[in-house]
């Protein structure tokens, strides 16, 4: 998904051949991406692009420049990132989170994985456990419907999200998969 398209090219790049790039989200591993685009394609932010392998298929993007971190994003490719990542939770992943709720364990004899999520506190984990336990999730609507105390459960999701993007150090990666090195 299209965080930002600089027609122009990287700022300084003036002059240069650089050419139109863009800041692209991945939307099953959460990686971010610098994107090379095809003469004339017509691209704007929040634009699904295909970046796979098949050259027939690649309609818009010349080809993946580089991987990049969160602080390689401009601004306004940081700001997009919450949004972006909330459409692709809740519109495109949804069955996954839900079963990632419904699998949750604890990580150790103190410390349950769900807890991890930003805003999961003790009464909220709680809560929650009980209502596991009367039977699987089917939708974060059924999550919101059971657990009073998470009245928005993708936010859980695409909070962690985001923290896992935008802080390479963060332990216990549990949700963001952009192949570094993690603190496990």
């Amino acid at each position: 998904i299209i965080l930002d398209y600089l027609p122009q090219g990287l700022p300084g790049s003036y002059g240069k051949s650089s050419g139109p790039i863009c800041y692209a989200l991945g939307t099953t591993e959460f990686k971010l991406f610098e994107l090379t685009v095809k003469p004339g394609a017509k691209i704007a932010i929040d634009d699904e692009v295909y970046i796979g392998k098949d050259t027939n298929l690649r309609t818009q993007i010349e080809h993946v420049k580089r991987r990049i971190s969160y602080s390689q994003l401009n601004s306004t490719a940081q700001g997009e990132l919450e949004p972006v990542v909330r459409d692709i939770v809740t519109k495109k992943m949804e069955k996954e989170f839900v079963k990632f709720y419904n699998n949750a364990q604890p990580i150790s004899l103190k410390v349950h994985l769900l807890e991890k999520l930003p805003g999961m506190g003790k009464k909220t984990l709680i809560e929650f456990l009980t209502a596991r336990d009367k039977g699987p999730f089917k939708s974060f609507a059924d999550i919101k419907e059971r657990v009073p105390l998470m009245d928005d459960p993708a936010k859980f999701i695409v909070d962690r999200i985001v923290q896992e993007i935008s802080e390479p150090d963060t332990p216990h990666y549990i949700v963001a998969n952009d192949g570094q090195k993690r603190n496990n």
